[in-house]
């Protein structure tokens, strides 16, 4: 395994130097307009402030969070090792300083790239794609070369999967609220913005004179690649960590580490054909959403074959190799499913657009349509891998199927690199399509802008799809990770003559009533924490809107566009900073508590019920309000192209009330829930000791 590590680490450098000349060949491209170098500079100093903000505040959370697991994790201090305690603070604090530095490197490329993307548009539609696409390649392999090597240091130093979840925990804890965070911060601007903007007065989405169009840009950066940079991360760290736990106990019951250094292989082959894929990617004659689709599928064979020569090379289990192929190939399919429910050139946008000639009341109702039926062929896809790649890898001995699920989640994130780079490209070039807007850089730069834009947000609905699928293959692992702790805990209390402490044997019975209580809590979890964060969007944006009309009915001459008038657009930054960071904490901290509680009611068989309900509505939620936002977002751009009457039309306006409806959905709560749920099965695992000997249930 140690061999292994290594090669990781070293994957990892490689993947940090493509990085930086990544960042130095965006940085080199041309700017020289003063406008919006201007525009640029708001929006960059914006952004920076706010994480510079949110970080303050979730730096005196973890540091409470780190005492708190100094004292009572894995066991109370009083009553175990100290030290076995102060490695998993220290841990959990490297995992939320990898987290925040993973979605810093990602914010600050943004906010170049935006610039060289909008004026590279000038040169035609091609080299703004590479500069867009590239830019959001700086932070793919910043994240994903972070993960590998965050996970073999820990790995490395301490030897402890335990530690590791520590790690992990940290990793998700600070996506959480930066995810949760900054998806208040952009979409209380993006709500307010269209609202009045586009529905009350009729000016266009980036129009200058809007004052809250500076905060929406920023919104964009904080929100889509910050928030999302540390959800991936912290995805991908779940994933290595769920393996590597099952890994663990599987070779400490034949004396060797190959499962372990299975994990870390493939990996690191993941990280190489994300590298790889970068490399390759260009824009042929079929438009930027083809090239985007391509560079993933170009990945995903490159990973494949990779793969299976190491397998043969090293003689690793053929069958681990198709658990893993199998999470690669429904990663795939369920980006191929949401690329159907949200691309404008698909029947579902093109329903949801006809049916806003309506009526606004239609566009939401065909919208939520679709966004449910969107859900079934991604849930199905995660239940077929889970159910493949278990009894694909059961005939290799007991523990085996959940490590094969556990595998199959690597696989689906083997290839985050790439999913990372087409993720931060959409809020990129979206940001372009502001400052050409800004910048006045002509209609011919604007559809340029405009076409890469929509497909940025049909790719963003696909790589969220991919990443709210592979959470819920890596949340079944850690369901098994959770039960491999509870019992290797549970060994060493009745070795230590601790009574009334039980293995977990047969799995959960749901006919258990402490079991159907925690799975019915669970189950009801990712709803009202969706509710929680919409609802500080909801509050939040109603604030902005105010100030907005408080601007256009104070500001002389700004609704006309005079010469020389500028609105007072920091004062949108702020609302929107102030409000999001008020909004971030609370509904992070009820899905802890929650977890908590139901822990210490009914114990690890509550906790069992818990995790399961949680993981089913939370999926649930999750693709229905991804696909359903990046539906709406669509066709109001669809509309906006000219179609069902165009701009200005009812159709218009009623699609932009369906966009601001979807936007909390797909770019708020959606992501989000991915998170909450691996953060909930982490502290599960973490606190398997205190709830075997504290519950009122057992």
């Amino acid at each position: 395994m140690t061999k292994f590590i290594w090669i990781s680490m070293f994957v990892s450098a490689l993947a940090f130097a493509y990085a930086v000349w990544l960042n130095a060949w965006v940085r080199g491209l041309p700017s020289s307009n003063p406008r919006i170098a201007q525009v640029g500079g708001w929006i960059r100093e914006g952004a920076s402030t706010f994480l510079r903000r949110e970080y303050a505040v979730l730096a005196k959370f973890a540091g409470v969070v780190s005492v708190v697991i100094f004292l009572f994790l894995p066991q109370p201090i009083w009553s175990g090792i100290a030290a076995a305690n102060l490695r998993m603070a220290l841990a959990y604090l490297a995992g939320t300083a990898f987290s925040g530095v993973a979605g810093v490197i990602g914010m600050r490329v943004a906010t170049i790239a935006n610039v060289k993307t909008a004026e590279a548009a000038l040169k035609g539609i091609k080299p703004s794609f590479m500069a867009g696409f590239r830019g959001g390649a700086v932070m793919g392999m910043a994240v994903v070369g972070s993960t590998l090597l965050g996970v073999s240091l820990v790995m490395l130093i301490t030897n402890e999967t335990s530690t590791l979840l520590g790690f992990s925990f940290g990793a998700s804890s600070l996506a959480l609220f930066a995810k949760a965070g900054g998806g208040i911060f952009t979409k209380t601007a993006d709500v307010s913005a269209d609202l009045v903007g586009k529905v009350e007065l009729g000016i266009p989405e980036d129009d200058p004179r809007n004052p809250a169009v500076i905060a929406d840009n920023v919104g964009d950066n904080v929100g889509d690649v910050a928030g999302m940079g540390a959800d991936l991360f912290d995805s991908n760290v779940a994933s290595m960590s769920a393996a590597l736990v099952l890994a663990s106990a599987l070779d400490r019951a034949t004396g060797g580490s190959v499962n372990q250094a299975v994990v870390f292989c493939y990996a690191a082959a993941g990280l190489l054909a994300s590298i790889i894929g970068v490399m390759m990617a260009r824009m042929g004659k079929r438009g930027p959403t083809v090239a985007l689709n391509n560079s993933t599928y170009i990945t995903t064979g490159v990973y494949a074959a990779l793969t299976g020569i190491l397998t043969g090379v090293f003689d690793f289990s053929w069958r681990i190799w198709g658990a893993c192929m199998v999470g690669l190939a429904v990663g795939v399919i369920i980006g191929i499913a949401s690329d159907y429910f949200t691309d404008d050139s698909k029947p579902p946008v093109r329903k949801v657009a006809k049916a806003s000639a309506t009526g606004p009341a239609f566009t939401i109702l065909s919208g939520i349509a679709y966004g449910f039926i969107s859900s079934l062929p991604s849930l199905v896809g995660i239940a077929v891998s889970s159910l493949l790649a278990y009894n694909l890898c059961a005939p290799l001995g007991e523990g085996y199927a959940m490590f094969g699920i556990a595998m199959a989640a690597v696989g689906m994130l083997s290839i985050v690199g790439m999913i990372i780079s087409n993720d931060a490209y959409g809020p990129i070039v979206d940001n372009a399509r502001g400052l050409a807007e800004m910048g006045r850089l002509g209609e011919d730069v604007l559809a340029i802008t405009d076409q890469l834009d929509s497909a940025g947000n049909t790719v963003k609905a696909v790589t969220k799809g991919f990443a709210i699928g592979a959470a819920g293959l890596t949340v079944i692992a850690l369901l098994g990770a959770f039960v491999s702790e509870v019992n290797s805990k549970a060994a060493e209390l009745i070795a230590q003559g601790v009574q009334g402490v039980q293995q977990i044997t047969n799995g959960f019975n749901i006919m258990n009533p402490v079991v159907f209580f925690g799975m019915l809590v669970g189950a009801a979890v990712p709803a009202v924490f969706s509710a929680m964060l919409i609802l500080g969007v909801d509050r939040n944006a109603q604030r902005m809107v105010g100030e907005i009309h408080r601007q256009f009915r104070n500001i002389k001459g700004l609704k006309e566009g005079r010469p020389g008038v500028v609105p007072e657009y920091d004062k949108c930054i702020e609302i929107a900073t102030s409000g999001a960071l008020r909004e971030l904490i609370p509904a992070g901290l009820f899905t802890i508590l929650v977890t908590l509680a139901v822990g210490f009611i009914g114990g690890v068989q509550a906790i069992g019920g818990f995790l399961t309900g949680n993981i089913v509505t939370g999926l649930l939620l999750a693709l229905f309000m991804s696909n359903s936002g990046g539906l709406w977002d669509n066709a109001k751009k669809y509309v906006e192209s000219g179609h069902e009457g165009g701009k200005g039309s009812d159709a218009h306006k009623a699609a932009v009330v369906g966009d601001t409806v979807g936007d909390p959905f797909k770019d708020t709560a959606g992501p989000s829930i991915n998170t909450q749920i691996t953060v909930v099965s982490l502290i599960s695992s973490l606190a398997a000791t205190l709830f075997l000997t504290s519950s009122v249930f057992k």
